[in-house]
C-alpha cells in the first residue's frame, strides 16, 4: 500500500498557498498519495485568545511573513500578489472544496482557490471568484454550490476542524502521517513525505 500524508490546509494561509502548489508534484516523486483536509484556523485562533491572524496581531513579523512568501515564490516560479484583505474569510470555499472531492476534483480546485487567492490577490470569499475557481476546473458551479450547503458538507468540515484542534494543529499548512506524527509548515513537507514513506508498512 502506497504511503500517505494527510494535507491540513486553511484557504486564509499564504504559506499553504506554496505547499498546495507543488504538493502534489513533490509527493508523486516520493510515491506517497495525499490527503486533502481543509478546515478552518479561526475557531484555534480564538482558542487562543486571538480575533485575527498573528501576522496581524505582530505587524514586523506579518512584514517578514509578505517579504518570505515573495521570495520563496519567486524562487519557484509562481506568482505571489497579497490580496486587500488579510486572512480572507475561507468558509464558502473550504466547503466547496469538500463538494469537490465527491467529483475528484478537491486538489484542483484548491489550488485554482490559492491562485486566486495569493498569485491574483482576488478576495476568495466573493462568489464570482469562487464560481471562475469552479468553472475552470471543469466543475459545474451551480451543483457544486448547492452541494455545499448540505449538511453532510458542512458536518464534515466542522469535524476536520475539530480533528485539526484534536491532534494539536495550531497553524497551516500542517502534514500528518498515519502514525500520528506531525509536521508544521511548509518547509517541512519534504521531511513529512520522507517520514511517510520510511514509516510505511512494508
Amino acid at each position: 500500500m502506497k504511503p500517505t500524508i494527510v494535507f491540513w490546509y486553511e484557504f486564509a494561509s499564504t504559506y499553504s498557498y506554496l505547499s498546495a502548489m507543488r504538493i502534489e508534484e513533490t509527493a508523486a516523486e516520493a510515491n506517497v498519495a495525499v490527503d486533502w483536509k481543509p478546515f478552518l484556523l479561526g475557531p484555534i485562533f480564538k482558542s487562543q485568545g486571538w480575533e485575527t491572524s498573528p501576522f496581524n496581531i505582530y505587524p514586523a513579523k506579518g512584514r517578514y511573513m509578505v517579504r518570505d512568501i515573495g521570495r520563496t515564490a519567486a524562487s519557484r516560479g509562481i506568482p505571489f500578489q497579497m490580496p486587500a484583505s488579510f486572512p480572507a474569510n475561507g468558509l464558502k470555499a473550504a466547503r466547496l472544496a469538500i463538494a469537490a472531492r465527491s467529483k475528484g476534483a478537491d486538489a484542483a480546485f484548491s489550488r485554482a482557490v490559492f491562485a486566486a487567492a495569493f498569485a491574483k490577490g482576488l478576495d476568495i470569499s466573493d462568489d464570482a471568484v469562487l464560481t471562475d475557481c469552479l468553472t475552470s476546473t471543469g466543475l459545474e458551479a451551480d451543483d457544486l454550490r448547492r452541494l455545499s450547503t448540505d449538511i453532510a458538507v458542512k458536518s464534515e468540515l466542522r469535524a476536520n476542524t475539530e480533528e485539526a484542534q484534536a491532534l494539536g494543529i495550531f497553524g497551516a499548512p500542517s502534514f500528518s502521517t498515519p502514525d500520528g506524527e506531525m509536521f508544521w509548515g511548509d518547509d517541512r513537507l519534504d521531511q513529512a513525505l520522507a517520514w511517510a514513506r520510511k514509516r510505511a508498512p512494508e
